[in-house]
């Protein structure tokens, strides 16, 4: 059963990769995170705005354990909503960062585009403009 008095401190997402520096970088030069800890395998990323952490951990860790040890991140979508969405499109693509999902409008009111880490971990970026937005 639930207990009220638990308190959730902090919320982090693990991903497996094959290449952790490649997916850390890719976070670091295009949307702003810092390296908070990181080792052989490893690496845990944050901004103070993100509200989570985003951990990349290298496929094969034994560490790991043997039914997640060589899953790999295929399928999640890492979203992140934004303020600007047309100005971060423009942004990215001035820095050469392929857009693999364009620019799209949903009934319900989401616009996100997407784009793809060198381990192929999707990120999209969303806003919330419909009728029922906040």
């Amino acid at each position: 059963m639930y207990n009220e008095g638990v308190k959730i401190t902090s919320s982090a997402v693990s991903l497996n990769v094959e290449d952790v520096a490649a997916s850390s970088s890719f976070l670091i030069n295009h949307f702003g995170f810092s390296e908070a800890m990181a080792a052989d395998g490893f690496a845990s990323l944050t901004r103070d705005d993100a509200g989570m952490n985003v951990i990349f951990l290298r496929r094969g860790l034994p560490t790991l354990p043997d039914d997640q040890r060589d899953d790999h991140a295929k399928g999640l979508i890492l979203a992140f909503e934004v303020d600007d969405l047309e100005g971060e499109l423009a942004r990215l693509q001035a820095e050469g960062v392929t857009i693999t999902m364009p620019l799209t409008a949903e009934e319900w009111g989401e616009r996100a585009f997407q784009v793809r880490d060198p381990n192929g971990v999707i990120v999209q970026l969303v806003d919330w403009n419909g009728p029922t937005s906040r």
